[in-house]
């Protein structure tokens, strides 16, 4: 992951690389849960019957969403292709994937500052392969709180080999604005 962000243009990252379906959950901001669960409020569910082992797989199962890339280009992400327009477009969907992941995490994390006076909610962004093929690089951000009792979200997170991984806290984010 260092490498990917290393590499991106992250020129002007802001509030406007956020897709519009997740600027209306930032904007509706946290909340807690009966069992006292840190969640995006928008992405609770309609029924909160359901059923969690522990705090952590409630916060990372509410919280999770993959990034919007519909829009972006599909050309497989094939390092060993000789097209020169196959890489530009891989290089091209991730730089804009990675944009978004940043800037929403971003601003969920100033909101949850805000909102609940801390700075313990951390956010997860991984990109990995997927699609039919497993060639289409696709984006994942969730959001937990590290609890005292709890194992972490991700333990042995610089192990991870198949995926790209970086765990943030509000102290990444650049002037609390963009990571």
């Amino acid at each position: 992951m260092r490498e990917l962000m290393t590499d991106a243009d992250l020129t002007g990252l802001s509030s406007s690389d956020v897709p519009p379906m997740f600027q209306e959950v930032v904007e509706r901001g946290w909340s807690v849960t009966g069992s006292g669960a840190r969640v995006l409020t928008d992405l609770r569910p309609d029924d909160p019957a359901g059923s969690y082992f522990d705090r952590l797989a409630e916060e990372t199962t509410v919280n999770g969403r993959g990034m919007t890339d519909y829009d972006l280009p599909t050309d497989p992400t094939d390092p060993a292709s000789s097209s020169t327009a196959a890489a530009a477009a891989a290089n091209e969907r991730t730089n804009v994937l990675l944009r978004r992941c940043l800037a929403y995490t971003a601003a969920c994390l100033r909101t949850a500052r805000d909102h609940f006076g801390d700075d313990h909610v951390r956010a997860y962004v991984s990109l990995s392969l997927g699609g039919l093929d497993d060639d289409l690089l696709t984006a994942h951000v969730t959001f937990c709180t590290p609890l005292p009792d709890t194992p972490p979200y991700l333990p042995g997170l610089e192990q991870v080999r198949h995926a790209a991984v970086a765990e943030l806290s509000i102290r990444d984010c650049v002037g609390g604005d963009a990571v």
